[in-house]
């Protein structure tokens, strides 16, 4: 055998390998997600509930209870797609396992704590805390203009006003935002990420690529846009540019866009992936 057959008969056999992954959380965008790993034969799941499911699970889908038990099944990469909380208090476990993890709740990552447990539990497990694109692009891009030490970022997320009917109702803004825009939030990325832990994740992603200090954040409710829309505007040394991405609520939560979950699958996917 030439040695290029011997390296495709290597990689053939290597990509048609189990891939186990372990999945914190089980609702709409754990779902989703688990769906898409699942319509590839190759993949298995052990999902972690808070309580047993009281429902028939698909094939090749195992539910757990405990993180102890999650950890125990071995699961290659972790996906964590529950809460902020749950993030902080069993990502860095999972990290010091040794096992990457892919979160969705980037938004945990605001408070300072948080991040300096990340980075230590990566240090002492030798692995990695992955960072999807979520409801956004363009990251590569923030990342690269970053180096050139110039550069500043706003980023606006806007959202029908049925997104965010509880805030408006409290701000006593529900009348006017059936009329015109309304601003509920301007500021840092962190702070809008610990005022709406569940909504403003994509802009911290944001802001963790272009540099927290670098990066505003705005929160609107636009009775004009009928997706869930995301505008990225750059400016600085290396060029300008504006970046709009305008996603599909999820059908079971309209704070959630549907091209959450199919970036976890996506970033999963890719982390057995041999070109990155």
């Amino acid at each position: 055998m030439t040695a290029e057959g011997a390296t495709a008969a290597s990689e053939t056999a290597a990509d048609g390998a189990e891939r186990h992954i372990g999945l914190i959380g089980y609702g709409a965008a754990g779902r989703a997600c688990a769906v898409l790993l699942l319509a590839d034969a190759r993949y298995r799941l052990t999902v972690l509930t808070r309580s047993p499911l009281e429902e028939d699970l698909p094939e090749r889908l195992t539910a757990v209870t405990s993180l102890e038990a999650l950890l125990a099944a071995g699961p290659q990469i972790i996906v964590e797609a529950a809460s902020a909380e749950a993030f902080s208090s069993m990502v860095p476990e999972c990290l010091r396992a040794g096992i990457d993890v892919v979160a969705a709740s980037i938004g945990a990552l605001q408070s300072p704590e948080t991040g300096d447990a990340v980075v230590a539990a990566c240090r002492e497990g030798h692995s990695h805390l992955v960072l999807p694109s979520g409801a956004v692009g363009g990251l590569d891009y923030l990342a690269a203009a970053a180096l050139s030490g110039d550069i500043a970022v706003t980023y606006t997320s806007r959202k029908p006003p049925a997104a965010w009917t509880a805030e408006l109702a409290e701000a006593g803004l529900a009348e006017e935002a059936r009329a015109r825009e309304v601003t509920l939030f301007e500021g840092s990325a962190p702070e809008a990420a610990r005022l709406y832990p569940r909504n403003l994740n994509a802009g911290l992603t944001v802001a963790l690529a272009a540099g927290i200090e670098r990066t505003r954040v705005r929160v609107v409710a636009d009775p004009s846009v009928t997706t869930n829309t995301h505008e990225i505007a750059v400016t600085g040394a290396a060029g300008d540019a504006f970046l709009r991405f305008a996603n599909k609520p999820s059908p079971d939560n309209p704070k959630t866009s549907m091209i959450t979950a199919l970036s976890l699958a996506s970033a999963v996917q890719r982390r057995f992936d041999p070109m990155q």
